[in-house]
């Protein structure tokens, strides 16, 4: 994986969110964002992940920057699990170095947007079994949730916050409500929210994510 872009804070860092974009985009992306989440989080670092160039099949086989291969769209994704896994074990490299820095596992949050969505969902709530600070899920699905999954008590205490555009066509706003619902059933603070928007992200979202992250962070 390419080197994360890093966005330290104004203070010394006593916080982390690690933010992965989606499909096609790049490390890049959500750096804005970042800079206008840190005016108010004066203290939490920023670690924006780089996903690998690889084919993507449901694009033709054009290789773009992904998370992990998509082979078919519906009635749901189709995906290569192993690419998850990867990309999975990757952002938990990412957790323990931040522990490394001091950082309490407790202020350390993920985020992801779409594709990137599902690799923290997935990461949190399948793979990691320690309680994290949180879990941003925006315009994003959660293709490995299923019934016969159990969560520990750790996992259970990793809250969720699910945003969903009204009018997403890309990942359609019943697969991030399926995603919010397993959460919810599994004990998990999760809280759902929608906006009057296609697959972006919008001024309103990025107010209520400042909103909740200050809760946890300060």
């Amino acid at each position: 994986m390419t080197n994360p872009l890093i966005l330290e804070p104004q203070n010394t860092a006593d916080a982390c969110v690690i933010w992965l974009h989606g499909l096609g985009a790049d490390r890049y992306d959500f750096l804005p964002v970042a800079e206008l989440l840190q005016e108010r989080l004066l203290s939490t670092r920023f670690v924006m992940p780089q996903a690998p160039t690889r084919p993507v099949t449901i694009n033709g086989g054009y290789a773009m920057p992904s998370w992990y291969d998509i082979k078919a769209m519906s009635p749901a994704r189709a995906i290569d699990e192993a690419q998850l896994e990867e990309s999975a074990e990757q952002i938990i490299g990412l957790i323990k170095a931040e522990q490394a820095k001091g950082i309490d596992l407790a202020r350390i949050l993920l985020a992801g947007f779409s594709q990137g969505g599902a690799v923290v969902l997935h990461t949190a709530y399948i793979k990691w079994q320690e309680a994290l600070g949180g879990v941003i899920a925006l315009s994003t699905y959660a293709p490995t949730f299923s019934d016969s999954h159990q969560l520990s008590a750790c996992q259970q205490r990793t809250p969720a916050l699910c945003l969903h555009g009204v009018h997403d066509p890309v990942v359609i706003p019943s697969m991030g409500r399926t995603a919010f619902e397993y959460l919810n059933t599994w004990g998990v603070a999760a809280r759902w929210q929608e906006y009057p928007m296609e697959h972006e992200v919008a001024v309103a979202e990025l107010k209520d994510i400042g909103d909740w992250l200050h809760e946890r962070l300060l």
